[in-house]
């Protein structure tokens, strides 16, 4: 099982950002044929459209134009009714060796934090160019004092995020400090993987691009991994 937040630019090109999506149902499909990843399930969670921001953002920040966030209600809102109503409808292994969280963006940036504020619940995180520098990079500093990852993390992020060398350049150097300090926290190189790809923009075709190198680490068998090596 894999939750994935901004679900409208998952699975579709008609209702995606720009009209490109992650594909992820291809990719998936694609590794279990090819059996590098089991059987998984994929729940993409919509956004709330104009409120996209609130919803995923956990503090206020000077970087953006909003007095209300909502962020902080995030991790009950997937714990309390995402997980209930998918669990209830589907049959499915529950717990945290079966359930993994994900996003990109400010969807990543969710999803760190709702790992921080819910640890124990995701065995699996998969963030893709998180939002970092929000909120005076409050999330970098949260992130200093947490230990409690989950069993795998993945971590991706282009080094041309916005085509500003300087602005490119920080946010790079944001997301190695972030490997830095999960790799502290004792994930060795089999529980953690880091993918800074070079001149990748912040887009969704980015996104699609590293997704089938992202789940086969996550969910691809631990002797498979190392055969990769």
């Amino acid at each position: 099982m894999l939750y994935l937040n901004d679900g409208q630019n998952l699975f579709e090109a008609s209702t995606a950002f720009g009209g490109v999506h992650w594909q992820v149902g291809e990719t998936a499909g694609r590794l279990i044929a090819e059996k590098k990843i089991p059987p998984l399930v994929i729940v993409g969670i919509d956004n709330t459209g104009r409120n996209r921001i609130r919803e995923y953002l956990p503090w206020r920040s000077p970087d953006v134009r909003t007095l209300i966030v909502r962020g902080k209600l995030y991790p009950n809102f997937l714990r309390r009714e995402v997980m209930p109503l998918v669990e209830s409808r589907y049959a499915l292994l529950s717990g945290p060796d079966n359930t993994g969280l994900g996003g990109s963006s400010l969807g990543g940036l969710i999803a760190l934090y709702t790992q921080i504020n819910a640890p124990g619940v995701f065995g699996r995180l998969l963030i893709e160019s998180p939002s970092l520098g929000i909120a005076r990079r409050k999330m970098i500093y949260e992130c200093r004092r947490f230990r409690d990852w989950p069993e795998r993390v993945y971590l991706g992020m282009g080094t041309r995020e916005l085509g500003d060398a300087k602005k490119d350049e920080k946010i790079a150097n944001d997301a190695r400090e972030l490997a830095g300090l999960i790799a502290g926290a004792g994930l060795h190189e089999q529980r953690l993987k880091v993918n800074i790809e070079e001149g990748a923009p912040h887009s969704e075709a980015s996104w699609a691009r590293r997704l089938p190198g992202a789940l086969a680490f996550l969910y691809g068998e631990l002797q498979d991994l190392e055969d990769r090596e």
